[in-house]
């Protein structure tokens, strides 16, 4: 057999899947966010993240993290129970908008302390404030981008280790800048609804694609519709 011969079965050889028997419907993410290169994080390649702090769907998932930023003050109950229940790393949120300064550093430190792979940070953030969390933990440090006027640069020089780029429709144009200025830096981005845009962020120049989940409501309708139709 030649060698180009092995190399065709090597690719076309299937994956094996180990399933059990209740724990065969979970969620899955987008075959799009399979073409992101990754971020290689403590020998670990992440190029998912699942936007939630729901432990039913981070425990039901085949996101390779968990993205949990919420719209409340980090609260170390909240972080202790996700990072305790998730079997995949947490990149938690610890403030950087309303939270900031010395309970924000308190924070990172806490939730270091819990396990979490890295730290998130709110566009808000200052400079300033940024270099005091960077100082005072050891885990990665994501800074979130939400328009083209923030420098980069200085975010870098303050100590974010990956840039974050949530801005909506505008999110692939804001990657593509980012990444002719700064071609081997770490990019997460959100990817939105569809493969479409999905596809257009990652060919814009994102590592890692954030995706945010259906609610476990919209996800249980096909359950309970199922189990209607059976006792009709």
């Amino acid at each position: 057999m030649e060698i180009k011969d092995c190399a065709v079965i090597s690719r076309e050889r299937k994956i094996p899947q180990v399933e059990s028997k209740l724990r065969h419907n979970i969620l899955t993410m987008p075959v799009e966010v399979r073409k992101a290169s990754g971020i290689m994080i403590y020998g670990r390649r992440i190029k998912s993240l699942i936007f939630t702090t729901d432990l039913a769907i981070i425990r039901n998932c085949d996101a390779d993290a968990v993205f949990a930023v919420y719209p409340f003050t980090p609260q170390q109950a909240i972080s202790d129970a996700i990072i305790k229940a998730s079997y995949i790393p947490v990149f938690c949120g610890v403030g950087g908008g309303l939270t900031k300064g010395l309970r924000t550093i308190g924070l990172a430190k806490d939730v270091e302390s819990q396990g979490a792979m890295g730290v998130v940070l709110n566009a808000p953030i200052s400079n300033m404030n940024l270099l005091g969390v960077s100082k005072a933990v050891d885990i990665p440090i994501v800074v979130t981008v939400v328009d083209d006027k923030t420098n980069i640069q200085e975010r870098i020089d303050s100590g974010a280790s990956i840039i974050n780029v949530a801005g909506a429709a505008k999110t692939p144009d804001i990657v593509r800048k980012i990444r002719a200025e700064f071609p081997d830096l770490p990019i997460i981005a959100s990817g939105g609804n569809t493969d479409e845009s999905i596809k257009a962020t990652i060919e814009a120049g994102a590592n890692a694609i954030t995706f945010t989940p259906p609610s476990t409501h919209t996800l249980f309708q096909d359950t309970m519709n199922k189990y209607r139709s059976e006792t009709d």
